[in-house]
């Protein structure tokens, strides 16, 4: 039998694992950013051991890096990676958004309103962080309402490996549209009930919101920067 200090040891572990990747899926760290134990313990309230844990399974999930001298960092994708993880973005988002199309009602998308509202006031702030965190929720509360948690669990494993990354977008690579905001025709779709929009408007919000993120990404691979934010 497993002592009962083991079992709650798993529990700890688990829970700084699921912050730290929501901290990551949402983009709050940069490419390269140190992950320190320590720091991270205290910060947390926690003990050394959980913490190391839960950064090891990030490292195995794709988000961390482990670096000569032991030391962890926030990975960063490289453009073939990005492109490969974003062709499977194509498939299963719009899919996803699909499936949760039963389980919407007009309550959840007034929600989704008020996300994208605080995204257009975050942006015209330059509250990049908060515009970050307010696509991720947009994003995930019609995914999460597929009721398909291992659909739910890949979309997830794919966003904390590009979530860092996506620190770029602002002011780098700041998405801009020929007609309206992608996500007004998602929530157009949405409440119409239209599954052929639906699928056409998450689609076209990836590929068309991302043109510009894309655009930067290539021209930093051809350059060799790593962070332009950098020393």
């Amino acid at each position: 039998m497993q002592p009962v200090g083991g079992i709650q040891s798993k529990s700890l572990s688990s829970q700084v694992y699921l912050h730290l990747r929501q901290q990551l899926m949402s983009a709050r760290y940069r490419p390269g950013d140190r992950l320190k134990i320590r720091d991270l313990a205290r910060s947390m309230g926690t003990s050394e051991t959980p913490v190391r844990e839960a950064l090891l399974q990030l490292v195995r999930d794709g988000a961390l890096e482990m670096k000569p001298g032991y030391y962890i960092r926030v990975r960063r994708v490289n453009l073939q990676e990005y492109l490969e993880i974003r062709k499977v973005r194509l498939l299963l988002e719009p899919y996803a958004a699909l499936q949760a199309m039963p389980y919407i009602d007009d309550a959840v998308i007034d929600e989704l309103e008020k996300l994208h509202a605080v995204l257009v006031q975050a942006e015209s702030k330059k509250d990049y962080p908060t515009a970050l965190q307010a696509n991720y929720d947009f994003h995930f509360m019609v995914y999460r309402r597929s009721n398909m948690p291992h659909l739910i669990e890949i979309l997830e494993r794919l966003w904390v490996q590009i979530g860092s990354t996506m620190t770029f977008l602002y002011p780098f690579g700041h998405p801009t549209y020929e007609g309206d905001h992608q996500h007004l025709h998602m929530l157009a779709a949405l409440r119409a009930r239209d599954p052929d929009a639906v699928l056409a408007a998450y689609e076209a919000d990836l590929v068309e919101g991302g043109r510009n993120f894309l655009r930067y990404l290539e021209e930093m691979e051809k350059s060799g920067v790593h962070d332009p934010a950098g020393p």
